[in-house]
């Protein structure tokens, strides 16, 4: 009887139809492809991802050998050389993925004919019984460390095994979906089987160690109705724990743990499974637990920007109201996972403060991930920097690059949502769509310039006049609530209202659960306008995130902003103060940063006295761009919360020997070497909260940094703060240095009159016998296992 019904199952899949679930979210929603996006702000975005990142990506992907990776396990081409890591695969997924995705938006026959070779050598590497992970089937004289010496063998450790399977699912899933092509398709439902055949009770009992694999065992599910996805994908679940690693989120059973920890990615990606396989099995003890984790992070482990994981040790989320600023992680695909997981949220519950959190990390931390011109991209997203911060065009780890490529061509799916003849606006951008609802077929159109303005002017053309129920979502923002919980709230308390009419006349709404509720029966023709107020407001975070004490940040609408160099005065923002009750002013201007709502304000900026501690303070105009955009300009200052109180401000430290010298080394890269005299003084020799030097992964070896002074000086002191970020990190403080001058174009070792003392956590302060020069030489010899680095390079 189960193999009948299995091949009934089949049939009804192959025949082109959908097999209907019994159970699954209660609210669904509108999918991508029948909404299609048309405004001046994310239409101009998506299509540079299809023309520039898309393209771009793959370019890379093809020159870094990933594309190679399957034509050698193919045996196409000869030889076992392979990238950098396992995971690697998964970047051409992911990129099908989004080309999928942005070809059903606008045909492209050429991006067409190149993913149909990409799926055909795909399918080459596969192997007979459906296993396909190029790093083993290469079969390499020197295999990879993390892949093991058979199948599945370090899969809870770092093989990736399973994460690329689920990467290969999803993309297949978007792929029929988005063309109706069942090629990716049959690869990967050939691989799900083996994983069937290989995995559960009495067989291979192993979690994935990087989550994903649920995900997509789910989406195979929903297209073919074959349980035994659905039922692995729950395995795999239910076999984390209680013995593993809090990294992966194995730490405990998944329907006890009740708190964020690890592995930011991994993480949102674990919850947004759990999401999936509660929603169709109705396991309570999976929505407990995704509940009160989701409750943990808002209220203590959210950045302002809807980024995740502060942690750049483990890529993980921090102990409660752990949000430093300048070595904030945040990485992107965190992002991205944060708003799968807040769309599931809310397909689960109903509520609008999911779809608050899905918008915050749109509009900031996710967008901030790639350049306005699609080409360069953040792996972490810092909230403050000077200088260190710098956009690139690839990564050896180039997972952020590609989730980008497939998930901006995806936003028009999180704009509509619906329950019976419930219909949801959650997002707000100018569109057309047709939805159908029971009642109904129904065409809905916004036109609006959001996020720049709150004015959405919504039509809603029945194809009949219909009895349904219209939920509008007035964000948290607009409701006086910046992020749901208790981390964050508004300095000003009393936000203008929410406007809306129907038809030209002002209408009175209900409201539930964050949503103005119209029940009626609609017309041809109806026209609504909603008006939010685009008031800028300023935002304090919790007291207890102490990297925030004395400080707001500004909000206009849905998006945060941030001062960046380029625009205040002498490119400094450090420096900056803002009075908390200071007026600020907003203006369009369309020729900078692609068009942006520019914000400014009264301010001032300060300075030390050389040898005083007397400040002098010089009022300016302050000026803020949007968080998305910065960085589109090369390496500057930036800061997304300003001192309002001068006890935490930054001032601009008073010019020395060192801060005017010029900087150079064994190491080229400007932004470090100019680290050594910024003169911020680090709490400790780990402090990663402003710039510092190191020669990673460089070990063993002598390296040198130098100081060319501005003129001749007279010294007879140095004074070196050493990086070292033991135990996990891979600096230690060095085995030696020596210290030499330059004289008659010689490099000479100064007299020391005190020891050469190399110790953590303080300045390691060198006296000599006074020397006339015009350079310092630091010769630094590196520890045999690890690295070195410098805080900061002091001269007296």
């Amino acid at each position: 009887m189960m193999k009948l019904n299995k091949i009934l199952t089949l049939l009804c899949f192959f025949s082109g139809t959908v097999y209907a679930q019994k159970k699954d979210y209660p609210i669904q929603p509108v999918a991508f492809t029948h909404v299609h996006v048309n405004d001046q702000f994310w239409a101009p975005k998506m299509e540079i991802n299809a023309k520039v990142t898309i393209p771009h990506t793959l370019q890379q992907c093809k020159m870094d050998g990933r594309i190679a990776n399957f034509l050698r396990a193919s045996k196409t081409i000869p030889g076992d050389k392979l990238t950098v890591f396992p995971f690697d695969d998964t970047d051409i997924y992911k990129v099908i993925e989004g080309a999928s995705y942005a070809m059903q938006m606008k045909a492209d026959p050429v991006m067409e004919k190149y993913v149909d070779t990409l799926i055909s050598i795909i399918g080459a590497a596969q192997e007979k019984d459906g296993y396909l992970y190029t790093f083993r089937t290469v079969n390499a004289a020197k295999p990879h460390q993390w892949i093991g010496s058979k199948r599945w063998e370090k899969e809870e450790e770092l093989s990736h095994e399973l994460y690329n399977s689920g990467h290969l699912f999803e993309s297949a899933a978007a792929h029929y979906q988005a063309t109706g092509k069942k090629t990716l398709l049959n690869i990967a439902l050939k691989n799900a089987d083996l994983l069937v055949r290989d995995f559960g009770y009495g067989k291979t009992e192993r979690y994935p160690g990087h989550q994903v694999v649920e995900i997509g065992l789910v989406r195979l599910y929903r297209i073919t109705g074959n349980e035994q996805y659905l039922n692995l994908a729950k395995f795999f679940l239910d076999k984390r724990g209680p013995k593993g690693n809090a990294y992966n989120q194995a730490q405990a059973k998944v329907v006890d743990q009740h708190e964020a920890v690890g592995h930011a990615v991994r993480a949102a990606y674990m919850y947004t499974g759990m999401a999936d396989v509660a929603a169709i099995t109705g396991d309570k003890r999976y929505l407990k637990a995704i509940d009160d984790i989701w409750e943990d992070v808002v209220n203590k482990k959210l950045y302002i920007t809807g980024g995740i994981g502060s942690m750049g040790e483990g890529e993980a989320f921090g102990e409660a109201y752990h949000l430093p600023n300048m070595s904030a992680y945040a990485e992107t695909c965190a992002a991205i996972a944060n708003i799968y997981w807040n769309s599931r949220m809310f397909q689960l519950h109903g509520d609008s403060k999911y779809i608050d959190v899905l918008e915050r990390t749109l509009y900031n931390g996710l967008l901030s991930g790639v350049s306005l011109s699609g080409d360069r991209f953040f792996y972490p997203n810092p909230l403050s920097s000077m200088h260190q911060h710098e956009r690139s065009g690839w990564f050896s780890c180039a997972c952020c690059i590609s989730n980008m490529t497939r998930f901006l061509p995806s936003v028009p799916g999180y704009v509509y949502a619906q329950n019976e003849n419930n219909l949801y606006v959650n997002l707000f951008m100018g569109n057309t769509s047709e939805i159908k609802l029971p009642v109904a077929q129904v065409k809905i159109a916004q036109v609006t310039a959001y996020p720049w303005d709150g004015k959405v002017e919504i039509k809603i053309d029945p194809e009949k006049n219909a009895a349904f129920t219209l939920h509008i979502r007035i964000p948290g923002w607009a409701r006086n609530e910046p992020v749901p919980g208790t981390l964050y709230n508004f300095v000003e308390t009393k936000p203008s209202p929410v406007m809306l009419t129907l038809n030209g006349k002002p209408f009175k709404y209900t409201v539930v659960k964050g949503y103005a509720v119209i029940d009626r029966t609609w017309k041809k023709g109806d026209q609504l306008v909603f008006a939010v107020p685009m008031e800028t407001r300023k935002i304090l975070a919790n007291e207890k995130v102490k990297d925030d004490k004395g400080r707001f940040a500004f909000q206009r609408g849905p998006v945060v902003y941030c001062l960046e160099g380029p625009d205040n005065k002498d490119s400094v923002v450090q420096d900056i103060i803002i009075a908390k009750n200071a007026v600020v002013t907003s203006h369009f201007n369309p020729d900078l940063l692609n068009g942006i709502e520019v914000l400014t304000v009264p301010g001032s900026g300060t300075h030390r006295k050389l040898n005083s501690n007397e400040l002098i303070k010089v009022d300016q105009k302050v000026t803020a761009i949007p968080y998305y955009a910065w960085a589109n300009r090369g390496a500057s200052e930036m800061t997304v919360w300003v001192p309002y109180e001068e006890s935490v401000s930054k001032p601009r430290p008073a010019a020395t020997i060192a801060s005017r010298s010029k900087v150079s080394g064994s190491l080229t890269n400007k932004q470090l070497l100019a680290a050594v005299k910024d003169q911020y003084e680090p709490a400790d020799a780990k402090d990663k909260s402003y710039p510092y030097l190191h020669w990673w992964p460089k070990k063993g070896s002598n390296e040198f940094l130098q100081y060319d002074f501005d003129q001749e000086y007279e010294v007879s002191a140095s004074k070196v703060y050493w990086f070292d970020d033991s135990p996990w990190g891979g600096c230690r403080v060095p085995d030696n240095y020596q210290l030499l001058y330059l004289s008659e174009g010689k490099w000479v070792p100064v007299e020391a009159v005190t020891d050469y003392l190399i110790e953590k956590d303080k300045f390691n302060v060198l006296r000599f016998k006074p020397v006339k020069t015009k350079a310092l030489r630091l010769k630094v010899h590196l520890p045999k296992d690890n690295s070195s680095g410098i805080h900061e390079w002091i001269i007296e």
